[in-house]
């Protein structure tokens, strides 16, 4: 037993032991933290504030290490999380046909972001080269690749929508000066019969590595509705025939079928419509056969049809 009672004591007393040790040497490394030291450590670099008549080329320097005076518990946070540094690239000059900070103009900024307890001794560098290059800067109209397939008796009101209308391309002027218009990735509706809108994004051209565009989606919508036919009776009008004559037509009125809202429907008549049969078109007088086509039609109608494209004539010595 009493050798027992000696064993514990003895187990008490290392871990007694080992706790003391391990207070002392955290109170040592919070001690040793809590001083200053002079090291190097890396800064990632955030470009800002690129004039519009400028773009940042691919062969930007991302990151520099720089020489700070600061509290080890600084240095121990930066050997964990990355430290980030504004540029300002407005600052920059041009030297020798290159966009060039200086050490002076680069320390300053720094410096203006770091905390009081840090001090920026050094750079790596004596000055930071900003890959810049000139751009130019258009407006181009954006199309839709959209096809839709309506349900029987339905169709779009109006012009279909798309926004925005226009997006600006900045790049060199090489690669925007060919580009005409941008169109939107394909994309089919089927069986629509109610309002549409869609998110679609952009088909942009190969080849524009230096080139960049305002947004990379447009939204594309439509108003959907119902439509309806009605027959017009309209009446021929022979036009171009010879001084001194005059056509009678056979019949002297034609059916013109209009598809269209049935709103649209109800303000219309036979004098929206002209029906016209041109003399100079007959090539064989003695068939008495002239060809028709509709010359006016209501704006905004779905479809106009005649529903007999000839008719007979006579002409008539006056």
């Amino acid at each position: 037993m009493f050798k027992k009672l000696l064993q514990d004591l003895n187990k008490r007393k290392v871990k007694v032991f080992l706790l003391f040790l391990a207070c002392s040497l955290f109170a040592w490394f919070l001690s040793n933290l809590s001083e200053s030291y002079e090291s190097r450590t890396k800064f990632t670099v955030n470009y800002r504030n690129v004039p519009d008549t400028l773009l940042l080329g691919k062969n930007i320097i991302d990151e520099f290490e720089a020489k700070l005076r600061t509290s080890g518990f600084q240095f121990l946070y930066y050997n964990f999380v990355k430290k980030r540094v504004n540029i300002d690239v407005s600052k920059a000059t041009l030297q020798n046909g290159r966009y060039v900070l200086t050490e002076d103009v680069l320390k300053k900024q720094i410096d203006q972001q770091l905390s009081q307890n840090i001090s920026l001794l050094d750079l790596d560098r004596n000055q930071l080269v900003v890959d810049l290059y000139q751009v130019a800067s258009r407006e181009i109209p954006v199309s839709a690749n959209l096809n839709v397939q309506y349900e029987p008796n339905y169709i779009m009101e109006g012009e279909l929508v798309i926004s925005p209308t226009h997006i600006t391309v900045k790049g060199p002027g090489s690669e925007i000066d060919t580009l005409k218009q941008i169109t939107t990735s394909a994309i089919s509706l089927e069986n629509v019969s109610d309002d549409f809108s869609e998110e679609i994004s952009l088909a942009f051209p190969k080849g524009l590595d230096n080139t960049i565009f305002s947004v990379n989606r447009v939204t594309v919508s439509g108003k959907v509705v119902k439509f309806s036919e009605k027959v017009f009776e309209v009446p021929v009008k022979v036009v171009n025939f010879p001084e001194g004559y005059q056509v009678k037509t056979f019949p002297n009125l034609v059916s013109v079928l209009c598809k269209a809202t049935i709103e649209q429907l109800k303000g219309l008549s036979s004098t929206d419509f002209e029906v016209v049969a041109d003399y100079r078109m007959v090539r064989e007088p003695e068939n008495n056969m002239l060809f028709l086509q509709v010359v006016q039609e209501p704006e905004g109608v779905y479809d106009v049809k005649l529903l007999e494209n000839r008719v007979n004539f006579v002409l008539e010595q006056l």
